[in-house]
């Protein structure tokens, strides 16, 4: 039939398709109201970030107007706040001393706590998780203030800004272990055995087999650890009464009480200084941090 069609110099009359039918795509209202709610909170957190940072680089007279959006930028305000405040870089580094130490020891301590309550057959290992557990429930931060003065005076550790490393690392052990453990805890104990077999030592096996496959729940210990003692403020203004001796954010308060002709703009620039670096340690490391969430840091 196609020849004929060719040699008559017709065409073959090919059926048309039935256009295909495609429902409409359902709105789901659920997923929705999700993102509505998230960027609402999204955004309840970082307009008075970014209102914080304008401030800081608008002009005096700016900084007293309506608007949001400066006129003029004024970056000297920095500048001001490091002469107006001596001891201003002393207690960054001060910051940044406390910080440093209560993160390491105290990420390595609930490393070797979490990998010891999973693995090894240590006795009474369930009663002091139990005790850890407990004290996450006690407001010891606020209770044992005079405790930890006095211990803290006994030690002669009153106004030597590394001394708060101690409190510090104390108050924060028992929920870094709580995760640590949780994160041991999705960890098979067959790989465990195996590296048992093969001959490889506890912390041969720590270190190269079991630290890889929990390295995101360290990274939920770091950050939270970090943020907690960067922005600690009860400790750090009982134990240290010197100016040179006091954290960033106890010297934050003592600007905002009135330390000469202090301005809107020039303690918006002390704060931005302070925020700065809890801002960047997240936003570095917040992959690993979700991560961290979502495969069993906070598994009980």
């Amino acid at each position: 039939m196609a020849t004929q069609a060719a040699m008559s110099g017709t065409q073959p009359i090919v059926a048309a398709r039935a256009p295909s039918y495609r429902p409409p795509r359902r709105i789901k209202w659920g997923t929705v109201l999700r993102h509505v709610v998230l960027a609402v909170f999204a955004m309840v957190i970082l307009l008075p970030i970014i209102w914080v940072l304008l401030l800081s680089v608008k002009s005096l007279p700016d900084a007293y107007q309506n608007d949001i959006w400066p006129k003029t930028f004024d970056f000297s305000h920095y500048g001001y706040s490091l002469q107006r405040i001596p001891t201003l870089p002393q207690n960054y580094a001060n910051s940044i001393i406390v910080t440093l130490g209560t993160v390491v020891i105290t990420t390595v301590c609930a490393v070797l706590a979490g990998y010891a309550m999973v693995f090894l057959n240590v006795p009474g290992i369930t009663i002091v998780f139990a005790v850890l557990v407990a004290s996450m429930f006690f407001p010891t931060r606020v209770t044992a203030v005079i405790a930890i003065f006095e211990i803290q005076k006994d030690l002669g550790l009153l106004n030597v800004p590394a001394g708060l490393i101690f409190p510090y690392v104390t108050l924060s052990l028992a929920l870094s272990v709580f995760v640590m453990r949780g994160m041991f805890q999705t960890v098979p104990r067959e790989i465990y055995d195996a590296a048992t077999i093969d001959g490889s030592g506890r912390m041969r096996t720590l270190l190269s087999i079991m630290v890889p496959m929990v390295k995101n729940g360290i990274v939920v210990v770091i950050i939270v650890n970090f943020v907690t003692a960067w922005g600690e403020y009860l400790l750090a203004k009982t134990l240290n009464t010197n100016q040179s001796a006091q954290t960033l954010p106890v010297m934050l308060s003592m600007a905002t009480g009135g330390m000469g002709a202090w301005v809107w703009p020039r303690l918006a620039a002390v704060y931005v200084m302070a925020i700065t670096p809890g801002l960047i340690a997240f936003g570095l490391a917040q992959r690993w941090y979700i991560k961290g969430l979502q495969e069993g840091a906070l598994k009980a």
